[in-house]
């Protein structure tokens, strides 16, 4: 369950009281909305589905492979589908070895998406064994789906254009110095993050 909008919130306010420039922000164009995605293999499989592609072409490739496994797309039927289907649907090459990393992983006990770490460095590591998923992808399933709330992924260029835009920087900052200038608002990165994503180019700021 990702984190609800009483928790963006709170986390907000908290931010907003140490760094006023957030507060101005808040002000300027309120909250924003909850993000939330369902936790599990789904939605890691929806993870790589989506990766380079349109949202209306990954949902056509998601409907065909509902048609062709079932709605719950068991990783033991994707394991047990042919090359030739699976392209069917749209799965490129990459993506097939990428979703059958996941499924593997999935059937063999060695990725427990229910049971990922409390440690977030910890649960990164055990969600980038999946082939095709990097930082960024498991820091967005630990945010959306798992609703932790000190997530901050300082590598995404959302984030840091929003940052330098809420924090009035001359200049884009990188990613070391995304990740510097967020230290102050530890356990609350996950609602800053969600904030900067809100206020991405939006004509208020």
């Amino acid at each position: 369950m990702g984190l609800s909008g009483e928790a963006i919130r709170q986390g907000l306010d908290h931010i907003a009281a140490i760094t006023p420039a957030m507060g101005d922000a808040i002000r300027r164009v309120g909250y924003p909305e909850p993000r939330i995605r369902p936790t599990g293999y789904r939605t890691m499989l929806r993870t790589i589905v989506v990766q380079q592609v349109s949202v209306s072409a990954a949902a056509s490739v998601w409907g065909r492979l509902e048609a062709l496994l079932g709605e719950d797309l068991p990783p033991h039927d994707l394991l047990a589908a042919d090359f030739d289907a699976l392209r069917a649907c749209g799965l490129s090459r990459q993506k097939q070895g990428y979703a059958r990393s996941l499924c593997e992983l999935v059937v063999s006990g060695q990725l427990d998406l229910d049971a990922l770490p409390e440690d977030d460095e910890a649960a990164i590591a055990e969600l980038v064994k999946i082939k095709g998923i990097g930082r960024w992808s498991a820091e967005i399933y630990l945010l959306f789906a798992e609703g932790r709330p000190d997530i901050w992924p300082a590598g995404d260029l959302a984030v840091q254009v929003g940052l330098g835009r809420l924090l009035g920087l001359a200049s884009r900052p990188d990613e070391k110095e995304t990740r510097a200038l967020a230290e102050c608002w530890r356990p609350h990165r996950g609602a800053a993050a969600i904030f900067t994503w809100h206020c991405y180019n939006n004509p208020a700021l």
